[in-house]
């Protein structure tokens, strides 16, 4: 799970280069940083400069490709919404400590109303899917599971919308 840097500025701190520079990596974090240069303005190493500063500060948190989940094998993409038996600190950690370590568990929010957690998962097929279905309701503490299986995904931006 991702978590924000404690020392990561607030939204006013970020000048209108900065999130130019943001909404630019967002779109392709593969770009060189004289391309990005170029497209925000500035000169190679004030830009690289800004770029340094932000991942610093953790306001970028990081690189990755985006794979097409099909052409590996995983055919299902679904969420679990979970319930706990309780909201003990403890209970909460080990619950998390748990399906850190799965996999198939892409995302896990803490969420509040109507559950605890909220798990988005992928699956190589239906019974991949029923088996990890399992594994969570019969995990310590869990009081109860509902699936929801993905049919179409119409919109999957990456990021957050950057505002000047």
């Amino acid at each position: 799970m991702r978590r924000t840097s404690p020392t990561a500025p607030g939204p006013a701190s970020l000048d209108a280069t900065d999130r130019q520079i943001l909404r630019e990596l967002q779109g392709d974090g593969r770009m060189t940083n004289v391309e990005l240069a170029k497209r925000v303005g500035l000169s190679a190493p004030p830009c690289l400069r800004r770029v340094r500063r932000l991942e610093e500060t953790g306001v970028l948190r990081g690189y990755h490709a985006e794979v097409e989940p099909n052409a590996l094998g995983w055919e299902i993409t679904f969420f679990a919404l979970v319930g706990l038996e309780s909201q003990k600190g403890a209970i909460l950690d080990a619950f998390e400590a748990m399906v850190r370590d799965w996999p198939e568990v892409r995302e896990c929010h803490m969420i509040r109303g109507g559950g605890d957690f909220l798990l988005r998962l992928v699956a190589r097929n239906a019974a991949h899917e029923n088996e990890l279905t399992g594994r969570l309701t019969g995990a310590p503490n869990v009081l109860r599971v509902t699936t929801l299986q993905t049919i179409r995904t119409s919109k999957d931006d990456a990021g957050v919308p950057i505002e000047d």
